[in-house]
């Protein structure tokens, strides 16, 4: 099971359910929690390989981004969550979209910043530049590199320094075992709109996020239930970056869910 947090609970709130990225955990949710539990039963999950979950090479079974979502799912069924709304960042939306395609009845709407659904000719270069490194030379090095390549801008530092803070309490096993599945990403996004056509999905990304908008834009156009939100001046970590902004969008997506659940019934 992973190591998660009950951040509050009040009885006849909805659950939300927040998922970190590669090399941050929770602590990346600090400008949420606060706006979150005014409305709702914040949980935060940390992915195998981050925290105290276990490491990824403690699995008898190969480890993949389906492996640890599955890992997510049955740790909140442990805890008596059989369905909640999520928000995922970066590597967090890969394994939401993991989720809805193995347990769409399990989202109730999900919410996925800084999404990742395919990589650029160049980010292809520079993982493949990476994997050639990355057995002698120091993990946190690669990080640094791809922090700064992903977030360049002034306006990025708070971001890029935060993660960089974060992954350096990884193991180099767990870090390498994720960077290992980079190349597997283009499938997660793939056949999400046939596996949870009615599940609500809201795509909020920056305008400067350089790497990964462009393919997200021409990604989510088959899916009818996406709508895509783009935060001007804004870089890849949309949450922490211009935290008013994407708290004030993201509460307003989860209420209209709501009220479109209270006029259903």
């Amino acid at each position: 099971m992973l190591d998660y947090k009950i951040h509050n609970y009040i009885d006849g709130q909805d659950e939300l359910v927040l998922i970190h990225g590669l090399g941050g955990n929770s602590n990346i949710f600090y400008k949420q929690l606060k706006s979150f539990k005014r409305h709702y039963n914040v949980i935060t999950v940390e992915l195998p390989g981050h925290g105290n979950s276990p490491d990824i090479n403690s699995y008898t079974e190969d480890f993949s981004s389906q492996l640890a979502a599955q890992e997510v799912i049955k740790t909140l069924d442990s805890i008596g969550i059989h369905k909640a709304h999520f928000v995922g960042v970066s590597l967090g939306t890969i394994i939401i979209h993991d989720i809805l395609k193995s347990a769409p009845e399990k989202v109730q709407s999900a919410i996925l910043a800084g999404t990742v659904t395919r990589f650029t000719p160049f980010s292809k270069f520079l993982l493949a530049l990476g994997t050639m490194v990355k057995d002698f030379t120091p993990y946190m090095w690669i990080y640094r590199l791809f922090a700064r390549i992903m977030m360049p801008r002034s306006n990025h530092k708070e971001s890029r320094l935060t993660f960089v803070k974060e992954a350096m309490k990884m193991k180099r096993t767990n870090f390498l075992g994720w960077y290992d599945l980079c190349h597997k990403i283009e499938k997660s996004i793939e056949h999400v709109h046939h596996f949870a056509p009615d599940t609500p999905k809201l795509y909020v990304s920056g305008n400067e996020d350089h790497l990964f908008l462009n393919p997200l834009t021409k990604d989510i156009k088959k899916d009818l239930n996406a709508k895509l939100v783009v935060i001007n001046s804004c870089g890849h970590v949309c949450n922490i970056e211009k935290a008013k902004q994407f708290n004030e969008i993201s509460l307003e997506f989860l209420s209209e869910q709501q009220s479109v659940l209270s006029q259903a019934n």
